[in-house]
Order: structure tokens, then C-alpha cells, then sequence
């Protein structure tokens, strides 16, 4: 009896072992998670710089292009210094415990891949969110306000929704499914710039003179770079180099093609035209629309997701934003804010087989995306009012002078010009 309770002890001993190790650093993970932030970096002060740039006006360019620069500069400033912690610190409602990062350092470990380097990458998610937000909110908002706002709504709005999300947070987490950023990112972006969109006002030409893009160019370039840097993005959320981010590598590229699809094939039916600027924007309305769905779905559902979000980016551009006469500038809330809800149902209505949990089921899965969302959608609205009444109340007002509006921000606000002919 003793000799086998020694054979079973001695057989058990590298599981016991294995059950006791800490976590360690795993390599390819590690590289695989760099090159992915690398990825996402790209996606804020060059793939939105350029998409956003090319849609607003010659006169607006280095300031649209601007305020995607000082959202990427402002949200790493403010992600180290608290919103991490708020996100991903101790805490059921608001994290605590990391403020300037105490604790983490070069051998501290999530997951797989050194804490720091999760760090860096959520921060990217961070910035990306509020710079989506500038698009509802252009060639009217004062420079100054944006970056106090930048700083602000990472803190109040953002980094609280990403703790009931992924952070640990148990009381507002209702279960629901958002692998890459649906609710956390694009929906919180898109009611925040459709909000302020609201307060600001329409644009003093809006509806009375032609607001013709900069450069369709540019916008193509800086979708193409979106969509480079969207891999990152979804793959990356896996946080790991394994299958799964395969697949959400994948169904990012399918739905991103859907979406271009999708989004032509609705303007062609109204209007008779393709476009290179309706394209591009399909392009990302079916980025947005798989984002929270990319960790789950498959091929097929991904062909849906895509088309459908770029089919309903153009409708809520071209059809329903005239009935709620709210100037959002560059369509952030119906790229963003509208697909995003889209992603975030779809998510539980398409989960491939092999991916799918054992104790699924649709019924209570939908019901926790549909909270998320209402909760998403609630507190970003009331919480991104309070921070930009505070912003533009620290800056003497949020909106620019009458003259300025008219000559346009890049000379009166920046004293540069987008092209020098």
C-alpha cells in the first residue's frame, strides 16, 4: 500500500508542480502582442488622422487631422497615470490600487505577456475611442476644450466602462459577449461625439452651402491603414498567438470586404453611384460591426456582419441622420455608434460551432449584450455631457468665434494650412 501511494505521489508531482507555477512570460505571445500594439498605434494619428482628414473641409484638414494627434499624445498621458487602474486596477464599480502604474513592473505578468505590454496595448484602445469621438464634434469645437476633454472622458467615461467590461468589475458586467471593443470602444465613442455634436450646435453653414470632402484620397488611404491596423486590433485582443486570434484575424479581413460590398451596393441602389469616400467608410462600418463578434464568430457569420454593417452605415448616413438634424460631422455616431449596436446583437447571433460554449444559450446571451448596450449608451451620454460642460467651462466655452468658424481652424487656431500652393 505504501509503495503505491508513493508511485501515485510520484506520478501526480508534475501536476502538483505545474498547478503551483506562477504565471510565466510566454514568447511568442509576447512578440506577437508588440507587434499588434505596433498596429493599433497606427490606427490613431495615421489611419483616423488621414480618414477623418480627407472628409472635412480644406480649411479644417491640420485641425481634424490635429485632434487625432492629441488624443493618442493625451489618452497615453492619462491611460498611465490613472486610467489603467481605473480599468484594470482592484474594484467592483471603479478600479483602484495602480495609479501611475504602482506595482507592475518589467516581471510582472497578465496572462501570458508582461503587464506592461498589456498596458501599452489597452492604452492604444484608450485613445482610439476618444479620437472617434472628434469626428461628431469638427470645425466648430475649440482646440483646447478637445484636449481637456481628451483627458477627461478617458478618465470618467472610458476607463469606468472598460472595468465593467474586461476589468474585473462584477456589479455592471451582465455577461455579454465583446471581444475587441463593441460596446467599450464604439458604441461609448459614438454617443459621446453624437452628444456633443448636440451641445455645439450645427456647423454655421450646415445645410446651406456644400461640405465637400478634402481628398477622397486621403480618406481611402486612411481606411486602408484602419484596416491594416485593425488586425491588431481584433486578433490582438486574444492576447495571445494562438487560434482563435487566427480567426479573429480572418473574420476582420471577410468583414471589412462585406462592408465595402455592403455600403456600395446601397449607394449604387439610391443614387446611382459607387464612391470611393462610401467605400472606405464600408470598410470600416464592417470593422466596427465584427469587432466584438470577432473572438466568436466564423466565416459565415463574419460574410452577415460585414454586410450588413456597411449596408446599415450607408442607410444611417444617408437616411436616418436627417431625421434627427443633429450635426455629427463625419457620421461617427452611424459608423460607430449605430454598427457598433449591430456588432454587439449580432455577436450573439452568430457563434461558430467550434467556438461556441457548451452552456449557451441565445436567450439569456442576447438579453446580456442588449443590457450592455443600454448601459453603454446611458452612462457615455450623461457622463460625456457633464465632461464636456466642464471642459468647455475650463476653456471659456466650447465653441469656436464666429470668425474663426468662418476662415476655418487650421490658420486661426493652428496658423498653418493644409496644402501650401
Amino acid at each position: 500500500m505504501k509503495k503505491a501511494l508513493i508511485a501515485l505521489l510520484a506520478l501526480m508531482a508534475p501536476a502538483i508542480a505545474m498547478a503551483g507555477e506562477a504565471p510565466k512570460i510566454n514568447g511568442a505571445d509576447t512578440a506577437w502582442m508588440i507587434v499588434a500594439t505596433a498596429f493599433v498605434m497606427l490606427m490613431t494619428p495615421a489611419g483616423l488622422a488621414l480618414f477623418y482628414g480627407g472628409m472635412t473641409r480644406k480649411k479644417n484638414v491640420l485641425n481634424t487631422m490635429g485632434m487625432s494627434l492629441i488624443a493618442f499624445a493625451v489618452g497615453t498621458l492619462v491611460w498611465v497615470v490613472a486610467g489603467y487602474s481605473i480599468a484594470f486596477g482592484s474594484g467592483d464599480y471603479y478600479g483602484t490600487g495602480k495609479i501611475m502604474l504602482a506595482g507592475i513592473t518589467a516581471d510582472t505578468v497578465n496572462g501570458s505577456i508582461p503587464e506592461l505590454l498589456f498596458v501599452a496595448f489597452q492604452g492604444t484602445f484608450a485613445a482610439i475611442a476618444v479620437a472617434i469621438a472628434s469626428g461628431s464634434m469638427i470645425e466648430r469645437v475649440k482646440f483646447s476644450t478637445f484636449v481637456i476633454f481628451s483627458a477627461l472622458w478617458i478618465l470618467v467615461v472610458y476607463a469606468p466602462v472598460t472595468h465593467w467590461a474586461w476589468g474585473g468589475g462584477e456589479s455592471l458586467n451582465f455577461g455579454e459577449m465583446d471581444f475587441a471593443g463593441g460596446t467599450v470602444v464604439h458604441i461609448n465613442a459614438g454617443i459621446a461625439g453624437f452628444v456633443v455634436a448636440m451641445i455645439l450646435g450645427k456647423r454655421r453653414d450646415y445645410g446651406r452651402a456644400a461640405i465637400k470632402p478634402f481628398s477622397p484620397v486621403l480618406t481611402v488611404l486612411g481606411a486602408a491603414l484602419l484596416w491594416f491596423g485593425w488586425f491588431g486590433f481584433n486578433a490582438g485582443s486574444e492576447v495571445a498567438a494562438d487560434g482563435v486570434a487566427a480567426n479573429a484575424f480572418l473574420v476582420t479581413n471577410v468583414a471589412a470586404s462585406l462592408g465595402v460590398i455592403g455600403w456600395l451596393i446601397m449607394e449604387y441602389l439610391f443614387y446611382k453611384k459607387a464612391t470611393l469616400v462610401g467605400g472606405a467608410s464600408g470598410a470600416v462600418a464592417g470593422l466596427v460591426a465584427i469587432t466584438p463578434a470577432s473572438g466568436s464568430a466564423d466565416v459565415m457569420g463574419a460574410i452577415i456582419i460585414g454586410l450588413v454593417g456597411g449596408a446599415l452605415g450607408f442607410i444611417g448616413v444617408a437616411k436616418i441622420k436627417k431625421l434627427f438634424k443633429v450635426d455629427d460631422s463625419l457620421d461617427a455616431f452611424w459608423v460607430h455608434g449605430l454598427v457598433g449596436i449591430w456588432g454587439s446583437i449580432a455577436t450573439a447571433l452568430f457563434i461558430a460551432p467550434y467556438l461556441m460554449p457548451e452552456d449557451f444559450n441565445l436567450a439569456t446571451q442576447m438579453m446580456a449584450q442588449l443590457k450592455a448596450i443600454g448601459l453603454t449608451i446611458v452612462y457615455s451620454g450623461i457622463m460625456t455631457a457633464v465632461v464636456y460642460f466642464v471642459s468647455s467651462l475650463l476653456t471659456g466655452g466650447g465653441r469656436v468665434d464666429e470668425e474663426t468658424e468662418l476662415k476655418g481652424l487650421d490658420t486661426e487656431t493652428h496658423g498653418e494650412e493644409a496644402l501650401n500652393l
